[in-house]
């Protein structure tokens, strides 16, 4: 039997089928808001009202979720999470930096800084995947770069404030907004709007501790070249006047901001942690009770409540089980393809509801006894 020729019945199929790791599912209460907004809101000047008052209110709203003291700062600029590295080695490293390596996006943060002539090259502890090393401290490190979420491999780790004068920065992409995060764990927190956020890619935004902030202009009043674009001292003026450098997507704006205030109205962050609390619980369980799975992060503390990896038995083909999934509008439970394991990858995002969840759970029940056995 092809796995696509599988129907799988629909009392065991979820409401809502995406459970893509990024970008994540985008509510569509949220979608048809956008729609109602768009003909005042799409297609204008990101210098003017209403994209600036968004962008205001994208500030006030994580500055709320966040419990951020006053003195803390909201800044934003295009390019992801990605272009926030090398803003980074640009803006925030002095001389050193301290990377913990434990999977694809930890280890990207690193190799982006190996790069930067002007750096020493930087400390970096590994360990492998399905588990998180230990920051050490180090006298000649002015940056610890740690990772709330590492989105490949389905381990999170707790951000903690490492030094009192180096400063700590977290990598949150998959975190923030579905994990629990204190103003106290970080100096810096980044994050990009295409995971607990619920919208599209093509934005990084950072909460900047007052050290951060000094960090920022310090370097910026140094002499060092820095690209205008990837400026951080720029970033943090554009934003004090609720502008981006330039012109950001204005959906993605929007799409984020709808999200905040649908948590905030919900309960705010603790709320939506409860809820990727809820969803990690019946997939755990489901795994841990099951012949044919089992959680591929062995630490139960260490486990990811926002992205979930599954491994599946070798008697289980886990492309077949997935393409059987796509084929039923079940989409984007792969692993992640350089992890290089017959396993399945779950976004348990706040947008995903934890019932749908539980019907993914009773989807791949039917699949592996409905499936043949994989070759040995």
């Amino acid at each position: 039997m092809v796995a696509s020729d599988i129907v799988i019945p629909p009392e065991l199929r979820p409401g809502d089928g995406r459970f893509g790791s990024g970008p994540s599912k985008i509510r569509p209460e949220a979608v048809a808001a956008l729609a109602d907004a768009a003909p005042a809101y799409l297609g204008t000047s990101h210098r003017r009202d209403p994209v600036r008052a968004m962008v205001g209110r994208l500030k006030e709203g994580l500055a709320e979720l966040f419990s951020l003291p006053r003195d803390f700062e909201v800044m934003l600029g295009n390019g992801g999470s990605t272009a926030f590295w090398d803003a980074m080695a640009f803006g925030l490293i002095e001389r050193r930096s301290q990377h913990l390596h434990f999977g694809e996006f930890s280890s990207k943060c690193a190799a982006a800084v190996w790069l930067a002539p002007h750096l020493e090259d930087p400390e970096v502890i590994e360990s492998p995947p399905g588990t998180h090393p230990e920051p050490k401290l180090s006298e000649d490190v002015d940056l610890y770069a740690l990772t709330h979420n590492e989105t490949s491999t389905g381990v999170a780790m707790r951000p903690r404030k490492i030094e009192e004068a180096a400063l700590t920065a977290v990598d949150a992409t998959s975190a923030a907004g579905g994990l629990r995060v204190r103003p106290g764990d970080f100096d810096v927190y980044y994050f990009a709007p295409q995971k607990c956020f619920a919208s599209d890619g093509g934005l990084w935004i950072a909460l900047c501790s007052p050290l951060g902030i000094e960090r920022i202009e310090r370097i910026a009043a140094s002499g060092r070249y820095i690209p205008p674009s990837l400026s951080l001292k720029v970033a943090l003026e554009e934003a004090r006047k609720n502008q981006t450098y330039n012109t950001p997507a204005l959906a993605t704006l929007f799409l984020m901001v709808e999200q905040i205030d649908w948590i905030m109205a919900s309960g705010g962050l603790e709320w939506a942690a409860a809820r990727c609390d809820r969803s990690a619980d019946i997939l755990y369980s489901w795994a841990e009770g099951s012949d044919s799975a089992t959680p591929f992060v062995a630490e139960v503390t260490k486990r990811s409540h926002v992205v979930g990896t599954i491994d599946l038995a070798a008697s289980v083909d886990s492309a077949a089980v997935s393409g059987a999934l796509r084929a039923n509008g079940i989409v984007d439970t792969e692993p992640y393809r350089k992890l290089g394991r017959n396993q399945l990858r779950v976004g348990m995002y706040p947008a995903v509801e934890p019932t749908d969840v539980m019907q993914l759970t009773r989807c791949i029940d039917y699949l592996t006894d409905a499936l043949p056995a994989a070759p040995k």
